[in-house]
Parts: C-alpha cells; structure tokens; sequence
C-alpha cells in the first residue's frame, strides 16, 4: 500500500524517534508500504518519520546508482534502531533531495563512510561498514531519525533564499507526482 509522504512543516520530522523491537505491529506489512512508498515516489531511501510514525526505522534501495557501481544492483536493505557508530573518510559534496521536499535539491558535504549497527528485517544484529553513495543514502535517512532534515544541512542564508518554496511545499502549493500530506494545506501562515 502506498503511504502518503509528510511534507515539510510536520513536527514529525523535526522529532527524534524511539526504538522499536520485533513485536512492533505489522513491522512486515509496515516495511512493504515503505519500500512500495518509496519507489512510487522513484526515491532511493525512505524514513518512517517520512510516512507519520517517530520511530527508528528507513528503508533504502541504491539499485538506481548501479550504473556508477555494478555492486549497487539490486542493493535494497532496512536498518531497525540503526546507531551510526563512526562517519569517516573524506567529506565530498553532492546534489541531494528529499521527498518530503519535493522540487528542492541541495549540495550537502558528507563523509564518505560510515560505520553502523542495525537490525534487519529479522532482527538480525549487523554492524557494518558502508562507502560511497550508499554511506550517503544511509546518513541522509539516519538524519531523519535524528529529527534533522535536508534544510538542516545548509547555511541560514540559503533556507532565507528557499523560504518561499518551503511555505508552498508546507502548503501543498506544488506539482508533486506521488501521494503527499500537507501540515498547512488551506491555512494561511
């Protein structure tokens, strides 16, 4: 089933999440809608702040970079109570986007690793290093956990200069392809 995404100006996403353990309520049916939501909306990862729920949960698919990396084909995993336990490498910026910012992308500077531990979809313990975009795609998710979104990563004079596509975004004053929920829609702000 896909999910409505939740736009920019729902406290939801400014909040930190809390753990969950595997007798969450239809964890499995909620990972499916996730993953469903996510490549409707042809994203790469999606976090559950993303869908309404404050809990530590995002799933990612880094299948669309495999032209870059052969290795990425196919390369979809979850990450339950992930803890980024060290970023390293070099920082290097890159053009991201977020789907709850629809028609908004952003260089954002990152290291290029990232050491994590996380439970899968079985909630089998993993700790693992990630390189690359899929350190990226992992760091920009974890972000949400963390109630940091992608307007977080750039200079308060660039979030003055994108203050107006924000209020339409929280607005639902867009043209976006995939199912959205408003905070502001119809309110004036």
């Amino acid at each position: 089933m896909i999910l409505p995404i939740i736009a920019h100006g729902n406290q939801v996403l400014k909040n930190k999440t809390s753990e969950i353990n595997k007798d969450y309520p239809e964890l499995d049916d909620l990972i499916n809608n996730m993953f469903e939501t996510m490549y409707n909306a042809q994203g790469v990862g999606l976090a559950a702040p993303q869908v309404g729920l404050s809990i530590r949960l995002f799933v990612i698919d880094a299948t669309p970079f495999k032209e870059e990396n052969e290795k990425l084909d196919g390369f979809k995993k979850v990450f339950i109570n992930p803890v980024i336990i060290e970023e390293s490498g070099k920082e290097w910026t890159f053009n991201e986007g977020c789907l709850s910012f629809p028609l908004i992308r952003e260089d954002v500077r990152r290291k290029s690793e990232v050491f994590i531990k996380y439970y899968d979809e079985n909630f089998n313990l993993i700790e693992k290093k990630y390189g690359g975009i899929v350190a990226r795609i992992i760091q920009h998710e974890y972000d949400h956990l963390e109630g940091k979104v992608l307007i977080d990563k750039v200079s308060p004079f660039k979030r003055q200069l994108l203050k107006r596509k924000l209020n339409a975004i929280s607005k639902g004053n867009i043209d976006v392809n995939y199912k959205m929920k408003f905070p502001h829609k119809n309110k004036k702000l």
